[in-house]
Order: C-alpha cells, then sequence, then structure tokens
C-alpha cells in the first residue's frame, strides 16, 4: 500500500508567502508529488515557478497538460486554467470558473481524491473566501488527509477557518509545523479509500441531473441547479460554472455592481444630452421644450443619485474603501 504521496495545496490571498516557507522547508527527496494552486487575475504573468525553485532542490514547473505525474515535483496551476488530476498524468483545462475562480482550488481537490483516493493530502492555506472547502471535503470522503494552516497563523483566515467549520479536518497546524508534518504523513501507508457509488465529478463536460434551484449563474446566465445540501450546498449550471453559497454570493454583487456602473453611465449620458437639448431649444426661444429638458435633467439626476447610493451600499458590503469607490469604474479585480 502506497503512502500519502498525492499532496494538494490551496491558497489565494497571502499564499506566496507561505508556499514560500512550505516548499522551502520540505526535504527535497520527499517521495511525494505536490500539486499547487494559487489563485491569479486571469491577465496576470505568475512567476511563482521561478519564486518557488530558489526555496527547493525539488523540481518545479508550470503543470502541461498530459505530462505524467513524478514523484519528487512540484506542479503549479497556469493562469486562467484550472489544474485538476487524472490516473498516471496531470490535466490542464480551461473550464467554467468556480466561485469566480480559474485556476480554482476545488477542481485540483476533486479530481486528486477522484484518481487516487486515501493516499492524497489536501491542505488549504491563507485566502479570502471558502474556496478549498468542498473539495476538502471531498479528500475526506475518498478517505484522504485534510490539513489545514492554522486561521490565527495565516495572512488571510478566511479559507482555513471555513474548511475548518465544515470539514472534519485532520490537522490544523501553525505554518512552521506544515513542513515537517507533510513529510510525516507522506512515510504513513494510506489506508483503503472507502467504497463510493459514483464518481463524484468528471474533469469536464460533466452532465447535469439535478432539480433546478430559483437562482441563475453570475457568468452566463444560465440556471443553476442545487448539488448537496447543509453547510455544502453548492450549486451549478450547465456549462460548468460553480458556486458555494458565499461565492455565489459574492459573484451577485459583483454583478450588480457592474449592472449599476453602467446604469449610472447610461443616466449620466442621458442628463448630459438632455442639457444640450435644453440649451439648443433656449436658443431658438422654445420656451416649452427648455422646460421639457430641464425635467428631463433633474430626473436623470434623481436616479444618478440613487444609483449612486445603491453603489455605495454594495462597495461597502464587499469591503471597499470610499476611495477605492470614488476611482473604480468597473468591477474589482478578485483575491
Amino acid at each position: 500500500m502506497p503512502g500519502h504521496d498525492i499532496i494538494t495545496i490551496g491558497a489565494s490571498a497571502g499564499g506566496v508567502e507561505v508556499l514560500i516557507a512550505l516548499i522551502g522547508g520540505l526535504p527535497s527527496d520527499l517521495p511525494a508529488s505536490l500539486f499547487v494552486v494559487l489563485h491569479f487575475p486571469p491577465t496576470a504573468r505568475s512567476v511563482l515557478p521561478q519564486i518557488l525553485e530558489r526555496t527547493t532542490r525539488m523540481p518545479v514547473g508550470t503543470a502541461i497538460d498530459g505530462e505524467p505525474i513524478e514523484r519528487g515535483r512540484v506542479y503549479i496551476a497556469p493562469v486562467d486554467n484550472h489544474l485538476m488530476l487524472d490516473d498516471g498524468f496531470v490535466r490542464v483545462v480551461r473550464t467554467a470558473k468556480e466561485n469566480g475562480h480559474r485556476p480554482a482550488v476545488d477542481p485540483l481537490f476533486r479530481t486528486a481524491a477522484a484518481a487516487y483516493g486515501s493516499r492524497v493530502v489536501g491542505v488549504v492555506l491563507s485566502g479570502t473566501r471558502d474556496c478549498g472547502t468542498a473539495g476538502l471535503l471531498e479528500i475526506k470522503r475518498r478517505g484522504g488527509i485534510a490539513v489545514v494552516q492554522d486561521p490565527k497563523d495565516a495572512l488571510f483566515p478566511e479559507m482555513p477557518q471555513s474548511a475548518l467549520d465544515n470539514v472534519p479536518v485532520d490537522h490544523c497546524v501553525p505554518l512552521a509545523r506544515l513542513p515537517p508534518l507533510l513529510a510525516d504523513l507522506v512515510q504513513q501507508r494510506a489506508g483503503e479509500a472507502p467504497a463510493q457509488a459514483e464518481s463524484p465529478h468528471s474533469l469536464v463536460g460533466e452532465k447535469v441531473e439535478a432539480p433546478e434551484s430559483e437562482f441563475t449563474c453570475p457568468d452566463c446566465g444560465g440556471n443553476l441547479v442545487r448539488n448537496g445540501d447543509g453547510p455544502m450546498l453548492s450549486f451549478r449550471c450547465k456549462v460548468g460554472h460553480r458556486y458555494t453559497p458565499e461565492g455565489l454570493e459574492n459573484e451577485q454583487a459583483e454583478a450588480l455592481e457592474a449592472a449599476l456602473w453602467v446604469a449610472l453611465r447610461t443616466i449620466e449620458d442621458s442628463a448630459a444630452l438632455a442639457r444640450r437639448m435644453a440649451t439648443r431649444a433656449a436658443e431658438r426661444n422654445q420656451t416649452y421644450m427648455v422646460a421639457h429638458f430641464e425635467e428631463k435633467v433633474r430626473q436623470a439626476e434623481e436616479r444618478g443619485a440613487l444609483v449612486r447610493r445603491a453603489l455605495l451600499g454594495v462597495s461597502e458590503g464587499n469591503g471597499v474603501s470610499g476611495s477605492q469607490r470614488g476611482r473604480r469604474s468597473s468591477p474589482r479585480l478578485k483575491g
């Protein structure tokens, strides 16, 4: 029986610093394969492989679709692609975002659990929101080991805290204790994976056969179906976008904010046009038309004030400062 030789790691905000310490603290001859997902904006250029190469003698590189899984290597998820595992090789696919992220932590955890069962160790590090929680629960269901960075030790505690709140975690330790813990777990024999009636999720093209919810997908507008129940309730649309309740709430807020900015711009354009028409009417001594267009300006300004107040509320709900609200004209990048 092999050991826990498939180590999957998920991080978001504050994750670079944690990964440097974690990977750098592992022995260079670790008999395991490591897979790392760190959230990046789709337009970013990731230098994480180069950064981590300086901390370890293990080979570190951006994962390539179809490459074989080898022990003693660190595979990094590419920007704007999901990193997934199959039996013996890596999958890198640009499928639908999950909780607004691509790469996302849950697809890596979920597919690792399906392919390797009890051999998998899932590690949730510093980050915001609840990414990684659903995937870590799947690892536990398949007999794997769940490891979480102590939230009190994390720069951003939301991701590890969510995992602790919803998953029967095996180990919750500060960063300094993670490398020796993982080195010890790799040496332990993996137990028999519990029997599964069906595969939890396919890699791509998964068919949805569940009751539709009353919600629509913030990314594509399609109907969302509900999966599971209780704290790990999740939603998925037909093309593959996935959300936890917290992720769906955040994406809905972002979609609402984007729509409000469009509405405000349209209202202000309408007011500007009405002012111009009022000026033109005045030049022609068309008193009735001047009053007509001035009334349109007044109504537009009232509507604009309402939308601005709504934007203020949405921005405050998303934790955006007043200075950011004053200069932003598009939805913010997600961390």
